[in-house]
């Protein structure tokens, strides 16, 4: 595990003079500038990422930072974000945050784990029907002007075995789906999950690629599934099955599925994602799987439906805006998680802190020599820091505050109004 590395303590709370500055990356739905615009926060959008020198040099001031797949959060760019509360993935992963140095920067990152569900299960349930009756390929014969009207290979989905690696809100959903076209449903994850429906779950990935007719991947970029589905994998499938990848591209060993299509042992795929990919719209993007029968191949775009979009926006703002007026850090991937109702007639006192014994004796001492009176606290704490929310009279709030911030262990300190 990493050893982490905590920045100098600010000696000052976090400011609240002025509008909170909130950059929003990737071309993040309206919905999210429109719910932060309304809070009086000033909102940057732009379309495109930025790469980690530019970020660093980008966050300079900023609260809020929102961002999708492509732009990724190195210690190096939040080094000089002194100003920086929160962080926005608008999408699942966060694998493109370092996580570690957020949350020892005092930076809670906030995803979006539900809102694009629905949107990346209906696409593969599509993707199942259209490999199997090998649709790609006759359309683009008749685009061609060639007609090629033949049942050989072309089968009903009805009867047939969905094997699905990953069995979270993704993978359960699709469960659901592809039991309603009469699909029998298997699944594989390292953890114990409640089965939907009909589904059942599979000891091994190998007792789940030798029964499967389809194989979905539904898993997060980790070093436990780097590569997972490699040449013995596509080995171990059914001769003529399926593989359809909409999770991470790294999961998948590209040059090995070409050559498994290729050599006709598979009968299809379904790509999303991929090893790399180009940071913005662009031509000339190039992949072995290209020209390959039957292979779909699309760009990244499994949770890109408007109805997505719209719902993930709204998620991680509001995720965002609670933390940003009550500290609440619920659904924080990096952080402790914290939400305490508010006490009116009171400021909230937020102090994230090295985990390390002896600080919350230090704070309340603070807190009875300024003759202060608390009316809530909590306090959690991971194995790098700790995460205090506080309600104090508002006399001697901001001296409270700023002494608090003059701790060795203070790692950011704000206060809620």
């Amino acid at each position: 595990m990493s050893t982490p590395r905590f920045p100098p303590s600010p000696r000052r709370p976090v400011s609240n003079e002025g509008p909170l500055r909130v950059l929003l990356l990737e071309n993040i739905h309206a919905s999210a500038q429109e719910m932060l615009a309304a809070e009086g926060f000033q909102v940057e959008r732009t379309s495109s990422a930025l790469k980690p020198e530019e970020l660093a040099e980008r966050l300079r001031g900023v609260h809020l930072l929102g961002i999708r797949s492509k732009t990724t959060v190195p210690e190096a760019s939040l080094k000089y974000a002194e100003d920086l509360l929160a962080i926005g993935a608008f999408c699942i992963g966060t694998n493109q945050v370092d996580l570690l140095s957020s949350s020892v920067h005092g930076v809670p990152v906030f995803n979006a784990p539900f809102s694009n569900t629905r949107s990346v299960a209906e696409m593969v349930l599509a993707e199942v029907v259209v490999l199997t009756r090998q649709l790609f390929d006759r359309s683009r014969e008749v685009h061609a002007g060639q007609w090629r009207k033949v049942a050989t290979g072309s089968h009903e989905v009805r009867g047939k075995t969905l094997g699905i690696i990953g069995y979270g809100h993704i993978g359960s959903q699709l469960g659901v789906l592809a039991e309603s076209l009469g699909m029998r449903v298997l699944y594989y994850d390292v953890m114990t999950k409640l089965p939907l429906g009909n589904s059942r779950s599979v000891p091994t990935l190998n007792a789940l690629l030798a029964e499967s007719d389809f194989v979905t991947l539904h898993v997060p970029a980790l070093s436990s599934t780097h590569l997972m589905m490699g040449a013995e994998q596509f080995q171990a499938m059914k001769p003529g099955a399926c593989l359809i990848n909409a999770s991470r591209g790294t999961v998948v060993d590209i040059p090995a599925l070409a050559r498994a299509l290729r050599s006709k042992h598979l009968g299809g795929a379904a790509v999303d994602v991929y090893p790399e990919e180009p940071e913005g719209n662009s031509d000339g993007f190039v992949t072995e799987l290209q020209g390959i029968p039957n292979v779909l191949l699309t760009p990244h775009i499994g949770g890109s439906t408007e109805e997505a979009q719209a719902s993930i926006g709204k998620e991680v703002a509001t995720s965002l805006l609670k933390f940003v007026k009550g500290g609440a850090t619920t659904g924080a991937v990096n952080f402790p998680n914290v939400e305490a109702p508010i006490n009116p007639g009171t400021h909230r006192i937020i102090n994230v802190h090295r985990n390390t014994p002896g600080v919350l004796r230090d704070i309340n001492r603070i807190v009875s020599d300024f003759n202060a009176n608390i009316h809530a606290q909590v306090l959690s704490t991971d194995a790098n820091v700790g995460y205090l929310v506080m309600d104090l009279d508002q006399d001697v709030s901001q001296q409270v505050c700023e002494a608090i911030a003059g701790l060795e262990t203070d790692i950011k300190t704000r206060i809620v109004s």
